[in-house]
């Protein structure tokens, strides 16, 4: 289903540096609206033999891990499958995703720098996997629109910014994106939800989960209000069959060698197809924004009536 125009614009950026500060903080509102922004050429830099590299990776279980993923904080590396690489070839891949992330990190301080103080850099991951047909379990398929969220990394109101490279030679990676958080969540709940001024953040939190049909129990006392509704969020997009089967999609093709950015809890999103990508993720604290009234913790709590961090 898609009626009308695609609602998530694509803005091509040809020229990305330098910056100055009035056009930085313009990416940053057009980014946290729900835009995507598209480098058609990416501003990262990989080197041949690093791409060649990356290019000869296969994973050979595609239930096993999602993702190969490295943990810029720790500087570790998990996801690999040992029995497929040697001590060598998992101690290169190792440089290359610390090299990549630093890379990305570097680049966006600059090109967003409003962000630059108050950001933290979690996972880079490299997706080497067909998307199209991969047998995953249902929560964590990518081909199923949905906004992402944590299971273990509540991020308490920080937006979560990714950034993408397609780094096959000769195929696009297809995505199909939904219409943004701020008009999809609505549709699951009634127009007002007006808790009693006494009420606590967790106990709106739990009437906005039955407002949208997604039950009342929080899982973790570790995530916030906020937190426990987007990951239920999360679940329920995917495991709406009448949600999926319905909502408006409208496709992206991105080129191989391009870069794009992306607030994925605003935009709903799904990997159709499409192999050999990298990736970066942000969290960008509330008090970071140049345009918190976009973010999905702001749309929440207008529909609460209450804070929900």
């Amino acid at each position: 289903m898609n009626p009308g125009a695609n609602p998530v614009p694509l803005v091509t950026i040809e020229n990305p540096l330098p910056v100055s500060a009035e056009q930085a903080r313009a990416w940053c509102a057009q980014l946290e609206a729900g835009d995507i922004l598209y480098f058609p050429r990416t501003p990262i830099a990989i080197s041949p033999d690093d791409l060649s590299f990356l290019l000869g990776q296969q994973q050979t279980d595609s239930s096993l891990h999602k993702n190969i993923a490295y943990k810029p904080n720790a500087d570790k590396l998990s996801g690999v499958e040992t029995r497929i690489a040697n001590a060598a070839a998992v101690s290169r891949l190792h440089s290359i995703m610390r090299g990549y992330s630093q890379s990305v990190a570097k680049y966006l301080t600059e090109f967003l720098s409003p962000y630059r103080a108050n950001w933290s850099l979690d996972y880079a991951s490299f997706r080497p996997q067909e998307e199209q047909g991969r047998d995953l379990p249902l929560r964590r398929r990518n081909d199923l629109l949905h906004t992402d969220a944590f299971p273990t990394r509540p991020t308490h109101g920080a937006r979560i910014l990714r950034f993408f490279n397609n780094i096959h030679p000769s195929r696009t990676r297809d995505w199909v994106v939904g219409e943004p958080f701020a008009q999809v969540a609505p549709q699951f709940a009634p127009s007002q939800i007006a808790p009693r001024p006494d009420t606590a953040a967790s106990r709106a939190a739990k009437s906005l989960g039955r407002a949208v049909g997604l039950g009342s129990a929080i899982p973790s006392l570790k995530r916030s209000p906020y937190d426990d509704f987007m990951m239920r969020f999360h679940n329920f997009l995917k495991e709406n069959t009448r949600f999926q089967a319905e909502c408006a999609r409208y496709p992206e093709q991105f080129p191989p060698g391009s870069s794009w950015m992306v607030y994925t809890d605003t935009v709903p999103h799904a990997v159709l197809a499409g192999q050999y990508a990298l990736e970066q993720t942000f969290l960008v604290s509330p008090q970071a924004l140049v345009a918190p009234q976009h973010s999905p913790l702001k749309v929440l709590e207008s529909i609460a009536g209450t804070a929900l961090i």
